[in-house]
């Protein structure tokens, strides 16, 4: 392993204010490319996400439960701070950190720090340049705004459960959702790229009067906003997409099919792959059919022609179809479970399982995903495992704070901690 070069967002402080997923995926990302992440949490229960489960990641006290997968999957690089942000002595505090802050990220519904003093106006005031991201559900500004949004609702809201899935005249059909919480992921990954963007802005204003930004994100908009070719396919045509399965709407053959032994991926994306795809098949006839010849004929008569293909693909194990499809550059793969994705010689070299140390598992360790992103062939993925809860209260408080020990302590007496 090459030795890191200084992280890109070294310097850079956020104060996550945000749960379950969106938010803390979001400050996982900055936290992953070198930011100070302060994941503020309730005392007692922390992040929802912590009950969420099994699994759970076996503990060294066996009577005790260990932490939840899903906290797991989206905490890395963060310090750990519970404060009761509905007393005062809580509120006092998320303001101080706010106030030393870069970026805050909150994801409760609109209005709803405003009652504490952590709504933007308030921490503004503090910290004129303060860059503080909202996730919700529908935005600031919507007739839905008073709406909480959980995921699987923007996904069917949203347009993309109208897409996933069989045709309902054929079996299993109907909408489906997307298997990880899709709009959840996209929403963390766009209010990172603000959150970038915005500080990059205000880095370049005078240092003596910078200010700082409101991000806007809402669940609803990023939902809309990656339905990428399939949403201009109906505003080019006017025509409502379809569901199609495993099937392509502007690419034939793009599909899954059925092999001797199991199933397999053919994703042919021009002409030429399709010429190679029906030699290997013996098929040479297809591709100098003029009903099959182009892709837009492919998509017109994909009824014909899938059946043709389907027909000999079923011949031959996936593994033998692979070998020869691969020889001759035309593009295709298997469909792995998740055993078999982290077995894979491609994941393997890429590293793209991390294990890092973890104080209350049993091995003493915890396997991650590492973040995909590598800047001159360095994974940018923060090194310390998700913090357990609390588990950097007090260092934060001294700090960042100067709080002593008696402080402390006597915050800890109150609840406040």
């Amino acid at each position: 392993m090459q030795q890191s070069p200084p992280a890109p967002l070294a310097g850079v402080k956020v104060l996550d204010l945000s749960r379950v997923l969106a938010g803390p995926w979001c400050g996982q990302m900055l936290a992953d490319m070198g930011a100070e992440v302060i994941k503020v949490e309730r005392p007692d229960k922390g992040d929802d996400t912590r009950q969420w489960g099994p699994p759970w990641l076996a503990s060294q006290q066996p009577e005790q439960r260990g932490e939840s997968a899903y906290y797991l999957s989206a905490n890395r690089g963060k310090r750990s701070v519970t404060v009761d942000i509905s007393r005062p002595e809580g509120q006092k505090l998320v303001r101080e950190l706010a106030a030393t802050s870069d970026v805050v990220i909150e994801n409760f519904k609109v209005g709803g720090l405003k009652k504490y003093g952590l709504d933007y106006a308030s921490l503004k005031a503090v910290n004129p340049a303060l860059i503080y991201c909202s996730i919700t559900g529908f935005g600031q500004q919507s007739p839905y705004a008073h709406r909480a949004g959980y995921d699987f609702m923007i996904q069917a809201m949203g347009g993309i459960m109208s897409l996933t899935g069989q045709p309902d005249d054929t079996p299993g059909g109907g909408p489906v959702k997307i298997g990880v919480a899709f709009t959840d992921i996209f929403t963390g990954l766009y209010a990172a790229n603000g959150i970038l963007a915005a500080l990059y802005a205000r880095d370049k204003q005078d240092a003596a009067s910078r200010e700082g930004t409101h991000i806007d994100m809402a669940l609803m908009d990023v939902q809309v906003g990656v339905l990428a070719n399939q949403a201009l396919n109906y505003l080019t045509s006017g025509k409502v997409p379809q569901r199609l399965g495993n099937a392509h709407p502007n690419i034939v053959p793009y599909q899954a099919f059925t092999t001797a032994d199991g199933h397999m991926i053919v994703a042919v994306g021009n002409d030429g792959q399709f010429q190679r795809l029906c030699q290997v098949l013996e098929r040479s006839e297809l591709a100098h059919d003029e009903r099959f010849a182009t892709n837009g004929a492919r998509v017109s008569h994909r009824e014909q022609l899938i059946p043709e293909l389907q027909a000999v693909l079923a011949t031959r194990t996936t593994d033998e179809w692979l070998a020869a499809l691969e020889a001759v550059g035309v593009p295709a793969g298997p469909i792995n479970t998740l055993d078999r994705v982290f077995d894979d010689p491609h994941v393997k070299a890429r590293e793209l399982k991390q294990q890092l140390k973890h104080p209350q598992s049993a091995s003493g360790k915890v396997d991650l995903v590492n973040n995909p992103i590598r800047f001159n062939g360095i994974q940018m993925s923060a090194q310390s495992a998700p913090p357990t809860l609390g588990e950097h209260t007090d260092a934060v408080l001294k700090e960042q704070l100067g709080l002593d020990n008696a402080q402390i302590d006597g915050l800890k007496a109150l609840g406040i901690l």
